[in-house]
């Protein structure tokens, strides 16, 4: 059954109805419809959300075969509910280019999803659209400045890193020439697009505390230098003010309900191979305001979205995760192996053993932070019982936890095992979190730091563009800011094709990029794409819509 129909089973409750099991008025929310509304800021108590246990859910490096972190989410949201535990997850929103690209939506699947599933994948309220003209608004103003000859701030267009933002895979985008057509069309330059999730503005909504806060970041971002080299920011072309109004409810979370009628939180969607990766830490309080246990979740594996989660976001708001669910599947587990993609279904026991390493250096790593995890096999029809017992003699030769999952099939009643797993490790946590470095390090410890002890490369070798970059992030004062590396999600080197746990490998760093605004620096390595392209077959060929408003083939 696809997840579509599975969807239209559910009978919607009113979103008055959800609001109220948090504990929220219905005369407190904005109502976006019958079934989506916006929380106001305000409701967020920092004293009540310190009770909560914040439960982050990653995965093992991410393969084709797919992993289902959003699932699992959502599925041990519905399973804490179901123990009494009042838990609400909280998740990034869908990007329209993964939507009518290779990877469908962004939902969860099955009886583990967040609804209405076809408004959530599609516009939802706006947050998107109003991000992407924001961070388009500077774009217009930087090229306006270039032009103008009263009002020029002498910027060096040879610097400009700034581009324009699309919420769409088009390859065709990545790189443009702008001002052609005359001196009335402007000055030409090469420039590019950007998908909209890879903008700094995506980033610094999801980092902002409140309004002021979004305001001051961005005025922060940097824009380039003067021919002179001096550096230009957002708040030099006074683009800060307009372009707060035009994210002024963009800045509110939205809430939405799960298939069982739980609380779901969706707000922002940065991407984890090029920013944080993980929905807005507005959210994120809202749901431990009002919340016992607040389920969230990063994106790829715990190497990319997991740890800018610990040394970006709980550094930035001052979070404590109480546990980590780390979600495996036998079929990746097995293409780790060497398995091929076709013959995922198939037992090999063989192949599961040799996939095993890339699991045991993702609890290697949770461990580093000093926090528990738990691993959460998220199992399919094709799985042997001989498999699954391998991975389970795996888990208790590590000395963690592990249960079946079956939030696809059964929702909650599949998490049960999963969701007593977790309130048990919770109930026992000590908070003593640990971020990997500390924000006062120096930029190449910080990357080493990630490199040699996350990703477990020997060492990291700087390109000479690089090393330019680091000098221009030192002259700016800008070493204390935190380091998002952008790498492959599809290996824990910077190479794609290394899978497994790969050992005596080097880190390369291309360039560094500085994102003053959302308070980051990117250290590029590998080809990173900011502005994917759709597949020979996108998965916008299937979506079609009735006389009646019916939509179909989303997934």
């Amino acid at each position: 059954m696809k997840d579509i129909e599975i969807a239209r089973e559910v009978t919607l409750r009113p979103i008055a109805e959800i609001s109220e099991k948090l504990g929220i008025p219905s005369n407190t929310f904005e109502p976006y419809g019958h079934y989506k509304a916006k929380l106001p800021i305000e409701l967020i108590d920092t004293e009540s959300a310190k009770n909560s246990n914040l439960v982050l859910v990653s995965a093992i490096s991410p393969t084709p075969a797919g992993e289902g972190k959003t699932t699992m989410s959502i599925g041990l949201t519905e399973g804490l509910n179901q123990l009494g535990k009042k838990t609400t997850v909280v998740l990034r929103e869908p990007s329209l280019g993964p939507v009518f690209g290779i990877k469908g939506g962004a939902t969860g699947g099955g009886y583990s999803q967040v609804l209405p599933m076809e408004d959530i994948n599609l516009h939802f309220t706006g947050d998107f659209a109003a991000i992407e003209k924001a961070h388009n608004l500077l774009s217009a103003l930087i090229d306006n400045n270039i032009q103008s000859k009263t009002n020029s701030l002498n910027l060096d267009p040879r610097t400009i890193s700034w581009k324009r933002v699309l919420d769409m895979n088009d390859r065709s985008l990545r790189h443009v020439i702008v001002g052609l057509g005359g001196t009335a069309s402007g000055i030409p330059r090469e420039t590019g697009f950007d998908i909209t999730a890879a903008s700094e503005i995506m980033a610094i909504l999801c980092l902002a505390n409140d309004l002021l806060d979004l305001k001051n970041r961005l005025g922060s971002i940097f824009i380039g230098f003067t021919f002179k080299g001096d550096p230009i920011y957002a708040r030099d072309l006074k683009a800060e003010g307009a372009m707060t109004a035009l994210l002024k409810d963009a800045l509110k979370p939205n809430l939405v309900q799960t298939i069982e009628g739980n609380p779901g939180i969706i707000h922002g969607g940065p991407f984890a191979n090029i920013a944080q990766g993980t929905n807005s830490v507005i959210a994120t309080r809202m749901g431990m305001t009002f919340s016992d246990y607040t389920v969230t979740e990063a994106g790829f594996g715990f190497d990319l979205g997991a740890e800018k989660f610990f040394d970006i976001k709980c550094q930035s708001a001052d979070l404590s995760p109480k546990v980590v669910v780390l979600t495996a599947t036998i079929r990746a587990l097995k293409y780790h192996g060497g398995k091929p993609l076709s013959d995922l279904t198939q037992p090999d026991l063989d192949a599961l053993k040799k996939g095993l390493p890339n699991l045991e250096k993702h609890v290697e790593n949770i461990k580093q932070f000093n926090v528990e995890p738990v691993i959460a096999i998220n199992r399919f029809n094709s799985d042997s019982e001989e498999e699954i017992a391998v991975i389970q003699e795996k888990a208790k030769e590590l000395g963690v936890s592990v249960a079946i999952a079956e939030v696809w099939a059964k929702g909650g009643k599949g998490a049960l095992d999963l969701a007593e797993k977790v309130v048990s490790i919770a109930e026992k946590a000590k908070g003593d979190f640990t971020p990997m470095y500390k924000w006062e390090d120096s930029i190449e410890d910080k990357i080493e730091k990630i490199a040699t002890k996350i990703y477990g490369a020997e060492y990291v070798d700087y390109n000479a563009q690089a090393k330019k970059d680091l000098k221009k992030i030192k002259t700016l004062g800008l070493e204390h800011l935190p380091v998002c590396i952008a790498k492959t999600q599809k290996s824990l080197s910077d190479n794609p094709k290394l899978l497994g746990r790969p050992k005596d490998f080097i880190i390369t760093v291309r360039e560094i990029e500085i994102a003053a605004g959302a308070g980051f620096v990117i250290p590029i390595t590998g080809n990173i794409m900011r502005m994917p392209g759709l597949p020979a077959r996108p998965a916008s060929e299937q979506i079609d819509i009735d006389a009646k408003g019916n939509i179909s083939g989303l997934f």
